[in-house]
C-alpha cells in the first residue's frame, strides 16, 4: 500500500493534470497557437490538424478516436479545414471507398507555426528553471503520458 506522502503527490500531480486539461487552460493556449494564421485554424480546428500531422493520413474516425471528439464534429472542422485548403481529401489508398485527410503544403506551414509557438510556451513556462529541471521534467512528464496511455 503505498504511503501517504505517495498518496498526496499522486493526489497533487493529478490535480495538476486536470488543470491543464481544462478548457479554460487550454482555449487560451490554442487561440496563442492559431492567432493570426488562416481563418479556418482556430483553437476548435486546432486538434485536428495537429494530430493530423501527427499521425499521417487518418480518416474522421480514426481522427475522432485520436482527438475525443465525435466523428461528426471532426468530419465538419475537416471539411473547414479542406475547404481553406489547409487539408487534401481523397481516396484511401487501401480501400477506395474510405477517405483520407492529410495536410497540404499550407496547412504544413501552419503547423510549423503553431509548433514554433507551442515550443516558445513551453520555454516560458519553464524559463526560470535549469536545464537540468527541464530535462528531468520532460523525461518524467514523458513517462508519466506513457503509463496513462497502458
Amino acid at each position: 500500500m503505498a504511503d501517504t506522502s505517495s498518496r498526496n503527490s499522486s493526489r497533487r500531480i493529478a490535480e495538476a493534470l486536470g488543470r491543464v486539461v481544462r478548457r479554460r487552460v487550454r482555449a487560451p493556449l490554442y487561440a496563442d497557437l492559431t492567432a493570426n494564421l488562416d481563418a479556418a485554424v482556430n483553437p476548435a480546428t486546432y486538434p485536428v490538424v495537429s494530430a493530423i500531422d501527427r499521425l499521417g493520413p487518418s480518416s474522421a474516425a480514426a481522427l475522432a478516436d485520436e482527438v475525443g471528439l465525435d466523428r461528426s464534429v471532426v468530419s465538419r472542422r475537416a471539411a473547414t479545414l479542406v475547404a481553406a485548403g489547409l487539408l487534401a481529401s481523397g481516396p484511401d489508398p487501401a480501400d477506395a471507398r474510405a477517405v483520407l485527410l492529410d495536410l497540404t503544403d499550407r496547412g504544413r506551414e501552419a503547423v510549423v507555426t503553431m509548433r514554433e509557438r507551442l515550443d516558445r510556451a513551453v520555454d516560458a513556462a519553464t524559463d526560470e528553471w535549469t536545464d537540468e529541471e527541464v530535462e528531468t521534467f520532460a523525461r518524467l512528464f514523458t513517462r508519466f503520458v506513457d503509463g496513462l496511455g497502458r
